[in-house]
């Protein structure tokens, strides 16, 4: 899509926003750079010439509507989004424009559900949480592997990454949703969020090749247990994680993620393994790809293109399953993401 339309990205100069407006450049539409930080905006600016700088705060009505002012869409990539996404929301909606959002906050993702399915769908709008590689990849998977099921007992989502260097964005969510869970951990089982004292199963997952059987934290729960249940009806949604790449989370001293390519990616590797179980069958998906935080800009933009072009399943507060023919968007997310999947077999008796 050639378009020239005008995006709105706010948290443009952040590590995942920096990735999204080169995304929107390439795609052909025209990144208007938004942000707290005056001075960053300028800075990126100036490395990107011709691009327009608004900065907004979310404490700011009128700066954020400023922002979206002339925009045919906004992208929030400013995080903790437990602070960010329902102002940024509010002006989408004064605007009468599409939202779209990176959040891997389950409780943001959760308020966002909560708090404006009836004013959105009743004003016909689109926003759209956690387009990114937690939340969106998984659901998107899922949401293929389901098929032609109408229903499903469980769903599991693995992530196989080498390593996980977290950005100061990652980790200053993460002290949010630690707070805000007053230090429990959270799951989805029996079609509800459930707030645990307990520590998280142990397990090993049998990862297709490369990785094969590897050490996971059980039950590490990521915004797919928001998006996925959120359209699909799944009582028991999981997710898990190497435990190496858990490991690096939570160290303190693992560093930033450091360009490797003329693009700014880093060398860290991913594989996302879907398992779907339903009445004794069981039905996978699988992707893979490179730099978690660099293949969120592809998803984010392909889906403001199908949003601005009408290529949409519903109205509404939606996940990118909901919204999307899954399929077809993750085949579009080539070369950046390569993914298959598996056809429904039975499951072994025990």
């Amino acid at each position: 899509m050639e378009s020239g339309l005008k995006v709105a990205v706010f948290g443009a100069y952040g590590h995942t926003g920096r990735f999204v407006v080169a995304r929107l450049r390439d795609r052909g539409f025209v990144p208007v750079l938004s942000g707290r930080d005056a001075g960053k905006l300028k800075r990126l600016a100036e490395s990107r010439p011709g691009l327009e700088t608004r900065p907004a705060s979310v404490d700011d009505p009128s700066s954020l509507d400023r922002a979206l002012a002339g925009a045919a869409a906004v992208v929030n990539c400013a995080g903790p989004f437990a602070t960010t996404a329902a102002p940024v929301i509010e002006a989408a909606l004064r605007a009468g424009i599409p939202y779209v959002d990176v959040a891997a906050e389950i409780e943001a993702n959760a308020d966002t559900f909560a708090h404006f399915a009836d004013r959105a769908r009743a004003a016909g709008a689109v926003v759209l949480p956690a387009m990114a590689f937690y939340g969106g990849l998984g659901d998107l998977l899922v949401t293929a592997a389901m098929g032609d099921w109408t229903a499903a007992d469980e769903a599991h989502v693995a992530y196989g990454l080498n390593r996980w260097h977290p950005t100061a964005g990652t980790r200053a969510a993460g002290a949010v949703s630690r707070q805000r869970r007053g230090g429990r951990r959270v799951r989805y089982a029996n079609g509800r969020l459930e707030y645990r004292d307990d520590a998280p199963p142990a397990q090993e997952w049998p990862f297709p090749e490369p990785l094969g059987n590897r050490a996971v934290i059980g039950e590490f729960t990521m915004a797919d247990v928001v998006t996925v249940p959120s359209h699909l009806p799944i009582p028991d949604v999981r997710t898990s994680m190497t435990v190496e790449a858990a490991g690096d989370l939570s160290d303190p001293d693992t560093p930033a993620p450091a360009a490797a390519d003329e693009h700014g990616r880093s060398d860290q590797t991913f594989l996302v393994d879907v398992v779907v179980r339903s009445g004794g069958r069981e039905r996978r998906a699988v992707a893979r790809g490179r730099d978690i935080y660099a293949v969120t800009a592809p998803l984010v933009v392909e889906a403001v293109d199908r949003i601005l072009t009408g290529r949409t399943r519903t109205v509404g507060v939606a996940s990118a399953g909901a919204l999307f023919d899954a399929p077809g968007f993750l085949r579009a997310l080539s070369p950046h993401i390569s993914w298959e999947t598996e056809p429904s077999v039975p499951l072994p008796r025990v």
